[in-house]
């Protein structure tokens, strides 16, 4: 971890300020030591260049082992495109220009896809994970001078309430065991005048319930069962380029159907082996926004991607407006 990064971090128990006691540091990066909280006796050790605010990556384990073996996968920097930049535009609505300066939480940052490309256009970036996926992502981008990783609970949070300018959490509150509660502690930490955008898992059709059916038993497999299960959408997806077959199967059995084989194993993965996997409508995520005092919520193409601003309260009518359009 960088040293400048201390005061934004916070003792997830008490909110206290934290002190850094460094043992090992390697071009101004601290790989070892202890951050102690001056408010209460709590510590937590910094390892691998991490600080941990939780040592446990409970029912998310799936998600730390999937980033440590596909660690690279969709990071724009090795695959030599621009997809998940992309889909980071995609979900916020953010241009280039946005993110210059501004104090940016990932929550969580997993093998740090969407933090590479934040940090890439200035943004001070920090990010957490519950699980050692964080590991993965500081191998990758942890050095870079405004990226800033730690491991930690979406729902004990290391940061004091209006830090951050911008936060957005790209696929993951769904698979948390409250993502509504997940929501409100990462919407707690975004200033008054801050932005936050999300991305959840619609149940908009039918075609999400064959996907549902196999869950019930691959999230009962041991995981590196699941993974070598997955593996078979690698050649799978050519019989899903057969016209009227592919519609079966698709039907029947739902894979990843990206061209990149390595990506096409990661998400069909993705999809059978979390613990948790919730899906909603738009207007069941606007309200979580309008509890939280979001304003101006903004939806994007591709359910469910939304952004919400706190800021000034909309007049009335044009709130009623809004609960119409999603309603419609």
């Amino acid at each position: 971890m960088k040293p400048d990064a201390v005061p934004v971090y916070a003792c997830p128990s008490c909110k206290g300020g934290l002190r850094l006691e460094a043992t090992h540091t390697d071009d101004g990066e601290v790989l070892e030591g202890t951050l102690h909280c001056v408010s209460c006796p709590a510590s937590y050790p910094i390892v691998g260049g991490v600080p941990r605010f939780t040592r446990s990556g409970q029912y998310a384990e799936s998600f730390g082992q999937q980033w440590n073996w596909f660690r690279h996968v969709q990071l724009d920097s090795f695959n030599g495109t621009a997809q998940s930049r992309q889909a980071l535009f995609d979900t916020t609505g953010w241009e280039a220009s946005n993110y210059a300066g501004k104090l940016l939480l990932d929550a969580a940052v997993g093998a740090g896809r969407f933090a590479e490309c934040a940090a890439a256009q200035g943004a001070r970036v920090f990010g957490i994970d519950l699980t050692h996926a964080v590991d993965a992502a500081f191998g990758s981008i942890g050095r870079r001078p405004n990226v800033n990783l730690a491991q930690a609970d979406i729902f004990a949070l290391p940061f004091r309430d209006r830090t951050f300018d911008l936060a957005y959490s790209i696929g993951v509150l769904h698979h948390t065991p409250d993502p509504q509660a997940a929501f409100g502690c990462v919407a707690s930490t975004v200033s008054d005048e801050g932005e936050l955008a999300v991305y959840l898992y619609a149940r908009y059709g039918v075609s999400y319930r064959s996907g549902d059916l196999v869950r019930t038993i691959t999230t009962r497999l041991p995981t590196p069962v699941v993974l070598g299960l997955s593996a078979a959408a690698v050649p799978a997806y050519f019989l899903y380029r057969v016209p009227v077959v592919g519609t079966l199967l698709r039907f029947v059995f739902p894979i990843s159907e990206v061209p990149d084989w390595r990506w096409r194993w990661l998400d069909t993965f993705d999809c059978f082996a979390p613990k948790y996997q919730f899906k909603y409508l738009y207007p069941e995520i606007f309200r979580w926004f309008e509890t939280h005092g979001f304003h101006d919520v903004t939806l994007f193409d591709g359910p469910i991607r939304m952004r919400g601003r706190k800021a000034a309260q909309r007049s009335a009518d044009a709130t009623e407006y809004f609960r119409r359009v999603v309603a419609s």
